[in-house]
């Protein structure tokens, strides 16, 4: 889930269509003739991939293997950032850890630009969704992990944001109550309870006080690991990687009851400590940061709304039920904020 996390000067915008179409110029030559321009001979096939923020596809090359071509949304990063994401998950591929890299193109970096669009080109990888109920996926998923954050402490981003209570939680609601995305009828209450949870998590981060902040996956859930019989995960798409907490990686690995988080927390950090140490005070940042992965859902949704992409892909957003729902979330949240946290004794029982 993204959003568009930094304001990008007018004279480091591409020349790209509109942000209500942003992709309108993308057609399905345009995408076939980047990818010769980057030096591949494409076979003419092309599938597009499930991807909102981005346009994703799979394009076909002669004699070899399909490739993975991602253009970037219009003005939503830097190319610096987007060169510093690169270079991060270079970093990590060249100590073996599995990550799916950008590949270096034929101009010498891995970003391109065709038609006004930034581009750049992945190696297609195969693989399904891990099983987290398997205490020996959770701990190989925790080992890589942990190599993962022994890297990403080394040095810090510089073009690349920190997930923050401002961008991650003020600004989206703002956002979405500014722009009178709320009915009427619930704009009180959502206003109300947003005010309230954003208080629940300013007041978590007050209560762990100084934490170190690392180079992080950002959105490392299901859907952006592969696991490969045999090898273990393989860990895709970094765009939304920044400096953040540790646990912003792993608080989403963990489903269902109290003890069954604990508990899958638990084998997470068995394999995690035996390359990274982990702070268990950032336990208690857990649901904070749930909250702000909520509220800036919304707003990542409302900002692109103009996109025709999402209206189709999320039909509910302007009816009161889904308003219904984020408000009862929230309450929900703010309860949770106010529990004891899970603590690291727990999790190794």
């Amino acid at each position: 889930m993204n959003d568009s996390d930094t304001d990008v000067p007018p004279e480091l915008r591409p020349e790209v269509q509109p942000e209500s179409q942003p992709y309108s110029g993308l057609t399905p030559e345009a995408v076939l003739d980047a990818l010769e321009a980057a030096g591949y001979a494409v076979d003419g096939r092309l599938l597009a991939l499930n991807s909102f923020e981005n346009r994703v596809y799979q394009v076909g090359v002669d004699d070899g293997a399909p490739m993975i071509v991602k253009f970037y949304r219009p003005a939503r990063w830097t190319d610096a950032a987007i060169l510093e994401e690169h270079a991060f998950c270079l970093e990590l591929a060249a100590r073996e850890i599995p990550v799916v890299a950008p590949l270096e193109l034929p101009c010498g970096s891995t970003l391109m630009t065709h038609a006004g669009y930034r581009f750049a080109v992945f190696p297609r990888r195969g693989g399904r969704a891990p099983e987290f109920d398997r205490a020996d996926t959770l701990e190989w998923i925790g080992r890589f992990m942990g190599r993962i954050h022994a890297l990403g402490a080394v040095q810090p981003y510089v073009h690349r944001p920190s997930l923050d209570i401002a961008s991650f939680g003020e600004e989206p609601a703002a956002f979405v109550l500014d722009h009178q995305f709320v009915p009427p009828e619930l704009e009180g209450v959502y206003r109300g309870i947003t005010a309230q949870a954003l208080d629940g998590v300013r007041a978590a981060f007050d209560g762990v006080g100084a934490i170190r902040r690392i180079r992080t996956h950002g959105d490392c859930h299901i859907g952006n690991m592969l696991w490969v019989e045999g090898q273990g995960p393989h860990f895709v798409d970094f765009d939304d990687s920044r400096m953040a907490p540790a646990v912003q990686d792993l608080w989403m690995l963990l489903s269902g009851e109290r003890a069954d988080r604990a508990e899958q927390l638990g084998k997470v950090l068995v394999g995690y400590e035996e390359f990274c140490e982990f702070d268990p005070r950032e336990l208690q940042l857990i649901e904070a940061l749930r909250t702000l992965r909520l509220i800036h859902h919304s707003g990542w949704i409302a900002r692109r709304w103009q996109d025709p992409a999402f209206p189709t892909a999320f039909p509910w957003f302007d009816t009161p039920r889904y308003w219904e729902a984020r408000i009862l979330e929230l309450r929900e949240q703010v309860a949770a904020m106010e529990e004891p946290a899970l603590w690291l004794e727990q999790a190794m029982r």
